[in-house]
């Protein structure tokens, strides 16, 4: 696998000399082309979300309704696996990195990324942009014309897999623009094999998910009972879950005990007292035998 390109953007406080005087535009139309200490200074945190490629602003497409879900749900079991795991952090939006690639320069902003705690390159916690190259980044793909599907699935494919992202997934509400890559050996990006109707990970151990539940987007309670996500879904609910069983478990068990313990009492209660009852009989009927005999005796006399 080629080394990465890891990114030692400069961010300037003030724009370089010989650009003191010059006014930024307020809403400048995608194309514009600015330099990058311009982009880093005036439009890397503008409203319209600009990304930068190779000296000219684009602006990021807006994905729709549908795939906007998807996009959710996705970012959310990455939240639910993390919670568990721990060894990743995570992304979203308007957070970008620069890609230093062999013919251009260009500053992204993926939908979603996320930088193992493994990486070189650590994310810091006061960081506006991340310096180094994401372990894992998800565009949601816009189909509002062919130009925005290419540029997801053939410019943006290009980029991230030259810069070294190891693994790079489009989402979108259609199965036909659902595309999961990972970089081989070689250092080239081939489709992750879908078994059994999963995608699995190669760079988060134990994540996984149903294509089908992109669109399905099962609740987490829900996952709990799923196989396929039960082991990193809430785990420490599953666990608390499973501790109240085992003392309800324990709890009933000791009342079934209990009950059988005054079953068996009431039993042998009762059979003492139909013990004394029949020594009771027993003693009468000899008392009313002895006074018979006695009278008997009597009238003999």
């Amino acid at each position: 696998m080629s080394p990465r390109a890891f990114a030692e953007h400069p961010r300037p406080a003030a724009p370089p000399e010989g650009d003191a005087e010059r006014q930024p535009l307020i809403d400048p139309p995608a194309g514009t082309r600015v330099s990058e200490a311009d982009y880093w200074a005036q439009y890397y945190e503008h409203e319209n979300g600009y990304e930068w490629n190779n000296g000219v602003l684009e602006v990021k497409p807006v994905s729709d309704a549908l795939t906007t879900w998807i996009y959710q749900w996705l970012l959310g079991l990455f939240r639910l696996y993390l919670d568990s795991h721990h060894n990743a952090r995570l992304t979203c939006l308007e957070f970008g990195f620069r890609l230093s690639l062999p013919n251009k320069v260009a500053i992204r902003k993926p939908d979603l990324g996320l930088v193992l705690d493994s990486n070189p390159q650590p994310l810091a916690d006061l960081d506006r942009s991340y310096q180094g190259t994401f372990d894992l980044c998800v565009e949601a793909l816009s189909d509002s014309s062919p130009a925005e599907i290419r540029r997801d699935t053939e410019q943006k494919h290009d980029e991230y897999q030259a810069a070294g992202v190891p693994e790079y997934y489009i989402i979108h509400h259609d199965p036909r623009w659902q595309l999961f890559y990972r970089r081989n050996a070689f250092g080239l990006y081939e489709p992750i094999p879908r078994e059994a109707g999963l995608i699995r990970s190669a760079i988060l151990p134990g994540f996984r998910f149903r294509l089908e539940d992109l669109s399905r987007q099962p609740s987490p309670e829900a996952m709990l009972e799923d196989p396929v996500y039960a082991p990193f879904v809430l785990p420490n609910w599953q666990r608390d879950r499973q501790a109240r069983a085992q003392a309800e478990q324990r709890a009933a068990t000791a009342e079934r005990l209990a009950e059988q313990e005054r079953r068996e009492k009431d039993h042998e209660r009762a059979e003492k007292e139909r013990e004394r009852a029949e020594k009771e009989r027993e003693r009468a009927e000899k008392e009313a035998l002895l006074a018979e005999l006695a009278q008997l005796r009597g009238q003999l006399r």
